[in-house]
């Protein structure tokens, strides 16, 4: 059976959902979060995770102090229903705190967790949100695009006709709205992506490329696509890449 909203602990008070912001890249704890946000990870003892093992890995760079082994760390299944969401968060209606995770950058942006903060919230959990990096935003920061108006849209299609039409489009909707277009893919298919974006876009186009963003070997660049294609491409496979685009 489903928790009831608003359900409290025995004490009367219940734990928080704390989002916790993990590394880009292989970088230490101190170079991309500020010490309150690892102090307060250090005192969580349950987690929910995309994947243990690498949230195992982001506890350890972290410095936590707890013995992993022995943490409550669960992996949220990529489909949940209310009763495994409430499962998960049943820490936090007894009164402990939970620290949700993501593979990279801040959990919930562009990430299954954003189910558990939206359960969370039905059952009158406290969310707090902790400062961290975010691929996307750092990319929209670093690429002198429209920073007013952005939408993120996650993976494009994988077949090539269909690709293309949906860069058209996104295309088409930069230009009448003026809107910053914010996209990703598998990193072995980046270098399709950009051989495709270059294709299929105007010449005017501005788009960013992003690569290994607060990581070693960080690449950042825009340039309108007729020079891109005058450009040595970037070397992107199999690493991961963030594209944004702004028509004219």
């Amino acid at each position: 059976m489903s928790a009831t909203p608003g359900a409290r602990s025995a004490s009367g008070t219940p734990g928080a959902l704390v989002l916790i912001p993990v590394a880009l890249g292989d970088a230490p704890w101190p170079d991309f979060l500020p010490i309150s946000v690892q102090q307060h990870a250090a005192q969580i003892r349950h987690f929910v995770v995309e994947n243990a093992r690498s949230a195992r890995a982001h506890l350890k760079r972290l410095d936590f102090p707890g013995v992993l082994c022995d943490t409550d760390i669960r992996e949220l299944p990529a489909e949940a229903g209310d009763d495994v969401l409430d499962a998960l968060l049943a820490p936090a209606l007894a009164g402990e705190d939970i620290g949700l995770m993501s593979d990279a950058g801040c959990p919930a942006v562009a990430d299954p967790g954003a189910k558990l903060v939206a359960r969370a919230h039905a059952l009158g959990l406290r969310v707090a949100p902790l400062v961290g990096p975010s691929s996307i935003l750092l990319g929209l920061m670093g690429s002198g695009l429209n920073g007013q108006s952005f939408a993120f849209h996650g993976y494009l299609p994988v077949a090539d006709e269909a690709r293309n039409r949906q860069l058209r489009n996104l295309e088409d909707e930069s230009r009448r709205l003026g809107r910053t277009q914010i996209f990703i893919e598998t990193p072995y298919r980046n270098e399709r992506l950009f051989a495709a974006l270059l294709r299929v876009c105007q010449p005017r186009t501005r788009l960013c490329v992003a690569r290994d963003l607060a990581a070693p070997g960080e690449y950042l660049r825009t340039l309108a696509i007729a020079d891109w294609r005058k450009t040595p491409p970037p070397i992107l496979a199999k690493r991961p890449a963030l594209f944004l685009l702004l028509a004219r």
